[in-house]
């Protein structure tokens, strides 16, 4: 004996008009986080570098207020200010050239710009932390 339906329908059902589209989604709203972090992490290369230079800066951060210092021969200062630079630099080679993969293309989100004003922000923070250390 086999039930009616073998198979769950490809399509969602389509939602009634006046309600909320998510809703109806799997999860709900209550899964839109996970969707979200899914669509963060798809930015391509450059997006992942941007990522693990933050988080480079972070453990730097961490490491120094657990009272673990880089060798005196390598300042601190200028290794925020380099990992600065280079996320500012890949940041605004992806504000110039978006890639033919995240076509259709809407514009610029708000994510692009508040990576463009941390990576800057890093180079700013890099250069006040070098005026203290002279």
């Amino acid at each position: 004996m086999e039930p009616s339906e073998p198979y769950p329908p490809d399509r969602p059902a389509r939602p009634e008009p006046g309600r909320d589209p998510l809703l109806l989604l799997p999860g709900g709203i209550w899964a839109m986080g996970e969707r979200i972090a899914v669509i963060g992490w798809h930015t391509g290369v450059i997006g992942k570098l941007v990522f693990l230079l933050g988080l480079a800066v972070v453990v730097l951060v961490v490491l120094h207020e657990l009272g673990i210092d880089l060798p005196a021969t390598v300042p601190e200062s200028l290794v925020i200010i380099v990992l600065g630079s280079l996320s500012t630099i890949l940041v605004l080679v992806r504000v110039i050239s978006v890639p033919d993969q995240f076509f259709p293309y809407d514009g610029r989100g708000i994510g692009l710009w508040i990576a463009l004003i941390a990576a800057v922000g890093l180079i700013v923070g890099g250069l006040l932390r070098a005026g203290e250390e002279l």
